[in-house]
């Protein structure tokens, strides 16, 4: 695999290979990836006295979340062992000969935040907004203010096309044109439904 540089970048959102949308202009673009901003839509988890979340049970886990959006100029607040769920404010359209790959900006690492857990591999095929595992590690509260760069996408070549891609027919895509942040819905997966 390769990873794309700034100038393949430029040509596949030009060809409409790979989408981007809205791209603000070309300073997003970096050498390697293109910086991605926050959304104003956030899932946080309540407090509630159950002994613990259920993966086969999706109504348990919508139970566990609150959804909150932040005005315009206003920020979210994550504080110390918070996690929160949000999405990038762009929407995104990755091909089926390419994978893409969410990494947090340094300048948030060095504040005490993470922007994903586990989830920063998107499949070939994939589109709609990311959503982003928000977590604070670090000792403070930290303000995320809607439309700031928080995190990059990576793109890699493929040896060849997906045969089946995300979002195919044949593939059980569960977040597949998602545009606002999702609760887990690993109630779906094939060895769950047993």
């Amino acid at each position: 695999m390769a990873i794309l540089s700034d100038k393949d970048i430029k040509k596949y959102l030009e060809e409409g290979k790979i989408g981007i949308e809205p791209l603000l202009d070309e300073k997003q673009i970096q050498p390697s990836s293109v910086d991605m901003r926050l959304g104003d839509e956030f899932k946080v988890f309540k407090v509630i006295r159950k002994p613990y979340i259920d993966p086969k049970d999706e109504e348990d886990i919508a139970s566990y979340m609150e959804s909150t959006t932040v005005n315009e100029g206003e920020a979210f607040i994550i504080h110390p062992n918070e996690f929160a769920l949000a999405t990038t404010l762009e929407y995104v359209k990755v091909p089926d000969d390419l994978v893409a790959r969410v990494e947090g900006r340094s300048s948030m690492g060095r504040l005490g935040v993470t922007m994903h857990v586990t989830a920063g591999f998107i499949d070939p095929g994939f589109e709609g907004k990311i959503t982003l595992e928000i977590s604070n590690i670090g000792a403070m509260p930290v303000a995320l203010y809607p439309g700031q760069r928080v995190c990059q996408i990576v793109f890699e070549t493929m040896t060849t096309p997906s045969e089946v891609p995300y979002g195919h027919p044949d593939r059980q895509s569960k977040y597949m044109g998602q545009t606002s942040p999702e609760s887990s819905r690993v109630k779906l997966d094939y060895e769950l439904k047993k």
